[in-house]
Formats: structure tokens, C-alpha cells, sequence
């Protein structure tokens, strides 16, 4: 639908809920209530909400627990030692991947780290690491951690792609210069899929490439872009990938990490990789053998045998992507970001502040947007008022419409109560 159709007014809000094939799936999900309502809920980038089924899947794996003890690793029915297994087909789907290209183990910066054994290998002449500007801090604590612990100087060996002066996103020429201007001593690529911040979808086929083409490896911090966007992971050719589970996957609050190797690196005895006996194929597993006998899949990068708890939430979220698969909530999420930014712009119009939207058209279901002239009493009248929302210094909220569980509704209430918090200020 053209933006220039959408109106700012609760009946067509309610129309396009009637016409919303995922409507029904708002229903899916446990909300928090203030004042007595439902939240209308914008922080599905920094942790989802609870599917109702997920009880079920927990409950399951407790009773199974008390049960059958120990021998639930073996007789539950859904067995604990290959618990794992049973993520990795519709994660493959969600990312686009091979089912053997993925596993699901520790959290999202420990595995990074794992990664990066692998991955970046640097030598005297090609060891630096190229990154964006302003990673979320967890990426850059990471990379300068590692760059010290190969014995580099972080300044030297990591180079960060810019904004340019007075823009808000990067440019992929930018990056792709850097990484040409740079190749002959870049050892690792590894950028955040869909920034935190702004918003922003790198075009992750593109940096690929040109990465490859320098010889680097490249790298991929899906924490923001999984689950949300459109990705080709094994096509486009990374060589490997991570990301949490408790945004856009709904998998609860620190929940386990997904990863991703590409086949390529796959059933390979000597690449360069910490170990543990849950990597070990499985045939072998329980011989305690005194050699590593890795599993030919990216499970080979497992050290330790996966947390039941937190991997049944993981596996109920899952259960909900299957059914609706990311080709429709894509669909649904350019729809209802395009309400949203529609609202935004009307009720600009109707109030003296100014709002900026800083996310570029490559995004995913986040806006954020400069309210100028605005503190944080609005960001604090918002809460009280039933919107949960974030708050970046110094007056920047990020807006996340998740398709599964947010409303067209949603977007016009959230206008007009924005509209009451300016005026009232």
C-alpha cells in the first residue's frame, strides 16, 4: 500500500488489522499491562515478548526432568542429547542456510569469540580487523580484546568504517573502499548486520563479496537482523555468523546463541578451533576417547552439552517462525514500519517539535528517531502511558514494531499519546 493512502485515524488502523493475515498471532503472545491495558510494545529489538506456548515446552522438558532424571538425556521424547538438533532446520530457514551450517550453543559474545579462533588468524602482514564505526560496545570490547591478545595494538588493527560528517548511516561504497583501499591487510571483516543504533541493513551480499575478493574472512553479527530481515548466509558466501536469541526470536531473556559456519569449513580436522567433547561425533561421544573426533557440521564448535531450559523456549519460538515463515513477516514488517514512519510524520505536523527519523530506507522493523526539543520527560511519559520503548542519549527512541505481535492499532494509539506527551510538555 502507497503511503500516500495510509491515514492517521483509529477506523483505518483497524482496517488494516482486519486485512493483516498475522493478526491472529498477536494472540500468540503474553503482553504487560499498565493502567489495566495491553502495552503497545517497541522494544522487540532488545527482548521479545513470551509466546504463550512457551510454558509448554519448558514444562515439558521439567516433567521430563523429574521424571526420568538422568534418563532423559536418552528416553525424554524429545531426547536431551540431540535436543539442539531439533533448532537447526528452522534456523537454517530463517537465515538462509544448510542445516549442517548451523548449531546453537553458549551466548552471542562467547560464541563470537569461539568464532574468531577460527576465523581470524592473523600474520604479521594481514591482521587487522575491519569493523563499523560505533559497534555495539559488546562487538567492540571483543575486537580489542582479541586484536591485544594476538599481541596488536587495537588502534592499529582495527579500522572502523564511518559516517560521513552530518549523515546518519553508512554508505556501502564507504565500506567497500575501505576494505579494497585496505585488503592486503585485512585478516577478518566483521560487521553488525542491522546496526543497533540507527537501524540500518548493511548489505551484507555486497560486503561479502568484496571481502572474499581480498582474501579476508568475513564475519556477521546478526544480533539485530535475525529474525527480521531477509538473509542468505551459505549464498552469500560468509564465512561465518552469530546471534542472539532473545529479540526477534522471542527465545527469552540471555537466551542461547544461534551460529552459522559455512560448509565450506565443514568436516575439517585441523582447522584452528577451542574444543569439547559435545563437538565430537556422536557415535563416538560416550567411548571417551583421548582424540577429538569432530562432527562434520557446524555442531563440531560445541564445547559442552546445550542448556534443555533455555534451548525449549529457543524451539517454541521456532515452532512460530515455521508456521509463518519469514517471507510473510517480512511482508507484514514494511507494512507496519511504513504506518509507523507515516504516523510519526503526521503528527509532526500537528506539534511544534521536530522529529527525525535517522533509519534509512535499508532497514529492518526499527525506527529511530530524534525528537528535537524533546528530553526525557517524553521517553518517561510514554511509560507511564502504556508505551514501552527505548531511550539512547540524548533524545533518541528506537521504535520496533514487531510484526508478529504489534498492531496498525498499536501505531495510531502510540501517535496520539506522543502527541498528548509533547503538549503536555
Amino acid at each position: 500500500m502507497d503511503t500516500l493512502t495510509f491515514q492517521n485515524t483509529l477506523e483505518f488502523a483497524r482496517q488494516l488489522d482486519a486485512e493483516d493475515p498475522l493478526a491472529s498471532y498477536r494472540n500468540e503472545f503474553h503482553f504487560p499491562q499498565v493502567n489495566g491495558k495491553d502495552v503497545i510494545y517497541f522494544t522487540g529489538n532488545s527482548l521479545g515478548l513470551q509466546p504463550k506456548r512457551t510454558k509448554q515446552f519448558v514444562d515439558e522438558v521439567m516433567d521430563d526432568w523429574k521424571n526420568l532424571a538422568v534418563e532423559g538425556h536418552f528416553y525424554a521424547d524429545k531426547p536431551w542429547w540431540d535436543y539442539h538438533e531439533r533448532l537447526a532446520d528452522g534456523l537454517s530457514k530463517v537465515v538462509g542456510a544448510k542445516p549442517e551450517e548451523i548449531s546453537v550453543m553458549n551466548t552471542l559474545t562467547v560464541n563470537l569469540h569461539l568464532l574468531m579462533v577460527s576465523f581470524y588468524r592473523p600474520t604479521e602482514k594481514r591482521y587487522k580487523i575491519l569493523c563499523e564505526e560505533k559497534a555495539f560496545p559488546s562487538d567492540q570490547y571483543m575486537l580489542q580484546s582479541q586484536a591485544r591478545f594476538h599481541g596488536f595494538n587495537p588502534d592499529d588493527a582495527i579500522i572502523e568504517v564511518k559516517k560521513r560528517k552530518g549523515e546518519h548511516s553508512w554508505r556501502t561504497e564507504d565500506v567497500v573502499n575501505a576494505i579494497q583501499e585496505n585488503g592486503e591487510e585485512i585478516a577478518l571483516v566483521l560487521i553488525g548486520g542491522l546496526n543497533y543504533y540507527n537501524g540500518q541493513v548493511f548489505d551484507m551480499k555486497a560486503i561479502t563479496e568484496v571481502g572474499k575478493s581480498v582474501g579476508a574472512m568475513v564475519g556477521w553479527d546478526l544480533a539485530h537482523a535475525v529474525g527480521n530481515v531477509k538473509l542468505e548466509l551459505h549464498d552469500w558466501g560468509a564465512d561465518f555468523a552469530a546471534w542472539c536469541s532473545y529479540k526477534y526470536m522471542n527465545s527469552g531473556p540471555g537466551n542461547a546463541s544461534g551460529i552459522f559456519i559455512h560448509e565450506n569449513h565443514l568436516g575439517k580436522q585441523d582447522i584452528p578451533r577451542f574444543e569439547g567433547w559435545w563437538g565430537t561425533k556422536k557415535e563416538t561421544r560416550f567411548l571417551m576417547l583421548p582424540q577429538f573426533d569432530p562432527i562434520e557440521t557446524a555442531d563440531a564448535w560445541q564445547l559442552s552439552n546445550p542448556p534443555i531450559l533455555s534451548l525449549a523456549p529457543y524451539l517454541a519460538s521456532l515452532e512460530l517462525f515455521e508456521e509463518v515463515g519469514m517471507d510473510q513477516l517480512i511482508q507484514k514488517r514494511e507494512k507496519i514500519v511504513s504506518y509507523l514512519e507515516f504516523v510519526l510524520h503526521e503528527i509532526d505536523k500537528e506539534v511544534e517539535s521536530t522529529f527525525e527519523i535517522i533509519t534509512p530506507e535499508d532497514r529492518g522493523c526499527q525506527l529511530s528517531v530524534f525528537l528535537h526539543g524533546e528530553g526525557r520527560e517524553l521517553f518517561d511519559y510514554l511509560m507511564k502511558n502504556g508505551v514501552i520503548t527505548d531511550w539512547r542519549e540524548p533524545n533518541v527512541i528506537r521504535l520496533a514494531p514487531t510484526p508478529f505481535y504489534c498492531s496498525f492499532e498499536d501505531m495510531y494509539r502510540f501517535g496520539q499519546i506522543l502527541k498528548q506527551g509533547i503538549l503536555k510538555n
